[in-house]
């Protein structure tokens, strides 16, 4: 039952005490805007700083893969940074690529022993894809993941705001079988 292992809350990801909390960043991985830019600002320059010596090493993050960092001033103990899909339609395999992004994330918690890991509604703000589909690919990716993998105690899904808590939540619920 993996579905057990997921919360979903209305909140400020930067404030959320986990092991890891997951940025949705761009592929330069020197922050920007949204939860990108909160992350950088409430964790200070030790963030940037790892992400400089990411960059200097293998020249960013694609969209779709993932890095892990320090969480400088951050309640958690560190950032991985995935890189979303741009909406354009559904045209260039977004689904896949955000699929990939929840993927890879949970794979370097697993790889780095973390074992609680809260996401934000990733590629839902100025990258356009609808949220309706990106929290049904969320719940999806999670739920599979957690059920082949025993490594992961608890996801927390931070939804920013009401629309996408909405989503996850009919999403998390079409795994909940009503008792008997």
């Amino acid at each position: 039952m993996a579905y057990r292992k997921i919360r979903i809350i209305q909140g400020d990801i930067t404030k959320i005490k986990v092991d890891v909390i997951v940025n949705a960043a761009n592929s330069s991985l020197l922050g920007g805007g949204g939860v990108d830019g909160a992350i950088h600002r409430a964790g200070g320059p030790e963030i940037l700083n790892d992400c400089r010596a990411i960059v200097a090493r293998q020249g960013g993050c694609k969209t779709g893969e993932a890095v892990i960092t320090t969480a400088g001033r951050l309640p958690a103990k560190h950032v991985i940074h995935t890189v979303g899909p741009v909406w354009n339609n559904g045209t260039r395999e977004e689904d896949l690529l955000l699929a990939s992004c929840y993927r890879r994330s949970l794979e370097l918690a697993t790889r780095h022993h973390l074992k609680t890991i809260a996401f934000p509604n990733i590629s839902t703000g100025i990258y356009r894809f609808p949220k309706d589909l990106a929290a049904k690919i969320a719940m999806d990716t999670i739920v599979q993941y957690l059920s082949e993998n025993e490594a992961i105690e608890e996801v927390i899904l931070v939804c920013f705001d009401e629309e996408n808590l909405r989503f996850a939540e009919h999403y998390y619920n079409q795994y909940v079988r009503p008792e008997e």
